[in-house]
């Protein structure tokens, strides 16, 4: 899509007379377009959020380069788009805050979404590390978007969420040189997905993807390319991962599963869904440790020597992988 084609887009979804840009708020990964603030003019809204897809072969980071990564990341963008369009048909806001799409186009593999602007909306916060109030509120936020996605189909959307669940990761697995954890995989993607509570996970939960209001007590989240089926504690152990390094993600496991299934819970309540939350909690519970190892697993063979390879996540990993194999005699 050209410029001008983009401008009337926007014009057309908001009613402006007129646009002025407010500044590139990021580039996508691997160059694979730019998410941009623009003001309006004529109309009540003062700015919007354009996330423009345009698909290159932009240099990987870290290399992984290839035409099944490529083809994954365009899977990313029609994912998000299509849930997008469902956030739009269901028409009222849901519990867990998140931009509101005002509308979408797409041509073959370019995408253009035209977003809410959290930052005028009240959640400009952004943190590269959170204090209780804060990584609270986040759990919170995963609490409620799990509780209200419960038994949700996931059509349309990653049949399995999350970016690095093993179907979509399998270059990384032949590069992971951990033996024992290589052919445990398979047994630990099989004991996620066993659970009988599935639903929608975010997929890509990370402190960089949620917004904070003024006091930090609220959020909303962003960035639904990996949102699909599966069992919320790999949302849970993600995130913990993205803001806590070893020692305090160890010594915080306890108080944020407590939090986490307390909140999970009065959510299960206030929407009146018909399961036991005591069940619930007694099957996730024991995939946090699970959902670690699997996030482990990808990471040990997509980079090794990350810092996110800690000793409480080998050790974890371990624990989980013996007792599979117990499982198995």
């Amino acid at each position: 899509m050209e410029q001008e084609e983009i401008d009337r887009v926007v014009r057309n979804l908001t009613g402006s007379t007129a646009l002025r840009p407010r500044g590139r708020v990021q580039s996508l990964w691997s160059g694979y377009g730019s998410i941009d603030r623009i003001g309006l003019e004529g109309t009540d809204v003062t700015s919007v959020i354009v996330k423009r897809v345009q698909p290159g072969r932009g240099g990987h980071p870290r290399g992984w380069n290839t035409d099944f990564s490529h083809r994954r990341k365009l899977k990313s963008y029609q994912v998000e788009t299509h849930w997008y369009g469902r956030q739009r048909e269901r028409g009222e806001p849901g519990l867990a805050r998140m931009p509101e799409c005002i509308g979408a186009k797409v041509e073959g593999d370019e995408v253009l979404l035209v977003l809410e602007d959290l930052d005028a909306a009240g959640f400009a916060g952004r943190r590269n590390s959170v204090n209780r109030v804060e990584w609270q509120a986040c759990v919170r936020w995963l609490a409620a978007f799990h509780a209200e996605n419960l038994g949700v189909d996931p059509g349309g959307l990653w049949e399995s969420g999350t970016y690095w669940h093993l179907e979509t990761r399998p270059d990384e697995l032949e590069e992971l040189d951990d033996r024992p954890l290589k052919e445990a995989a398979a047994a630990i993607d099989a004991k996620l997905k066993a659970t009988p509570f599935r639903g929608l996970v975010h997929g890509d939960a990370k402190l960089a993807n949620f917004c904070f209001g003024p006091d930090g007590s609220e959020v909303a989240a962003v960035d639904f390319q990996y949102v699909g089926g599966g069992c919320g504690m790999k949302d849970l152990a993600y995130f913990v991962g993205s803001c806590f390094r070893d020692d305090e993600a160890e010594r915080r496991e306890e108080e944020v599963l407590t939090f986490y299934f307390t909140e999970l819970r009065t959510f299960v309540e206030r929407i009146g869904r018909d399961l036991c939350p005591d069940r619930l909690e007694a099957d996730w519970r024991p995939l946090y440790r699970v959902a670690w190892a699997d996030f482990h697993r990808f990471m040990k063979g997509w980079s090794p020597g990350h810092w996110k390879l800690s000793d409480y996540s080998e050790r974890v990993t371990r624990e989980v992988i013996e007792s599979l194999q117990e499982e198995t005699v």
